[in-house]
């Protein structure tokens, strides 16, 4: 099989496709043949030696798929030969970006049938990362209100569209060309930050996610009202705390779960949620998603690398 990986750290001019045996399943893991494979921000962190993860060397690259299980171990219920699945491969992120990958049965689900493959594999690690920021840490309640950080991104965008569903009021940040984007997943203010600073038009919030750290995390925090939350999955930074205004932060590495991906699913199936695919490109062009990555141009949305070589 073919699979896309790096034998030393570095640039995206590291990953090399090889031909590697076709693995065999523990007991507790499926085989799946990957239809598409999710390229995020985690990949290049991988790549760099960067991530909290750490894997030896040589690594495929590559956490979230979409694929038909191939086999399945002695204890990986409940799954079958031919069934479709979506989800993440381990917890430690790698084995994706091949024709044929190992995936954790703990942290896969069916896919939704409404979903092509390619949407299917564009939604497992961000939709969920929304999930646990707005429900798991945040702890939102209808009539709440938001402040989200980097609201035209994958991540943003599902947060966007879960606070709407959750009947919190929204404000947003994004540039100026994702505004009307942004808006149509519902966002009731979407604030242009490179030309207006956010908290001289947003009001005190109960919760803002923070997708994009820095000094927009710090000058966030005091917008938070008192016994409101600050979510972050950019910084552990936390602020100076204050008897007057006490201010919970909370950093969290993503945790995708099969009871979590099968919430998704139903509001999936139900039409509740929407997919953002973005440049889907074939296995051989892995080093140029990640020249995506930082910055070469690509459509908005997540971008896919595709096993078949085609969309």
């Amino acid at each position: 099989m073919r699979a896309a990986r790096i034998h030393r750290y570095g640039p995206p001019d590291v990953i090399v496709i090889d031909d590697l045996p076709r693995p065999t399943p523990a007991p507790d893991q499926v085989l799946v043949r990957v239809s598409h494979a999710g390229v995020g921000p985690w990949d290049a962190l991988i790549r760099e030696d960067k991530s909290v993860v750490a894997s030896p060397l040589p690594i495929i690259l590559g956490s979230d798929f979409s694929g038909a299980v191939e086999a399945v171990g002695s204890a990986a219920h409940p799954f079958q030969p031919g069934d479709e699945v979506y989800g993440v491969t381990n917890p430690q992120f790698i084995g994706a970006y091949a024709e044929y990958a190992l995936a954790s049965a703990a942290m896969i689900a069916r896919k939704p049938a409404s979903l092509s493959f390619a949407d299917a594999a564009s939604a497992p690690v961000v939709a969920v990362t929304a999930w646990q920021m707005l429900f798991d840490y945040a702890h939102a309640q209808p009539g709440q209100s938001v402040l989200i950080h980097g609201a035209a991104g994958s991540v943003g965008a599902y947060a966007v569209q879960l606070a709407r569903r959750a009947g919190l009021q929204i404000f947003a940040t994004a540039r100026s060309a994702d505004i009307p984007y942004v808006e149509s997943l519902g966002a009731q203010k979407v604030i242009d930050f490179t030309a207006t600073r956010f908290e001289d038009v947003v009001p005190s919030v109960d919760i803002v996610l923070d997708l994009v750290g820095g000094e927009t995390k710090n000058r966030s925090f005091a917008l938070v009202k008192p016994g409101g939350i600050l979510v972050s999955v950019v910084s552990k930074s936390v602020p100076e705390q204050n008897a007057a205004n006490p201010v919970r932060s909370v950093f969290f590495l993503v945790e995708v779960t099969i009871e979590r991906l099968d919430k998704l699913t139903e509001l999936f199936d139900r039409g509740e949620l929407k997919t953002s695919v973005g440049t889907i490109l074939p296995l051989d062009q892995a080093r140029r998603s990640h020249e995506m990555l930082a910055g070469a141009p690509h459509r908005r949305g997540k971008i896919l690398l595709s096993m078949s070589n085609g969309a």
